[in-house]
């Protein structure tokens, strides 16, 4: 088995987000491509930590980080609400 980690670059680093599988906020810490296999066949996976407000990290595949809901708009979302 590979012990190689690769951290992924991600829009939403250091950012408050949300797990859309738990709905557990916290601030996105890092994302890792890991090899999550105990078998001699690898199985990588891109993983992104959290860390909760209790200052607990933990983690959840990449593809469930969305911002979380109270996070302010960015000025592209705020160009866009006023145009109507």
């Amino acid at each position: 088995m590979t012990e190689k980690y690769e951290y992924v670059p991600h829009r939403l680093l250091h950012r408050k987000v949300r797990d859309a599988a738990s709905g557990a906020e916290g601030v996105l810490m890092a994302v890792i491509n890991e090899n999550v296999s105990n078998t001699v066949d690898e199985q990588w996976m891109e993983l992104a930590y959290i860390r909760g407000a209790s200052g607990r990290e933990f983690t959840t595949a990449a593809s469930n980080v969305e911002p979380a809901p109270d996070q302010p708009q960015t000025a592209a979302g705020r160009r866009h609400s006023r145009s109507a």
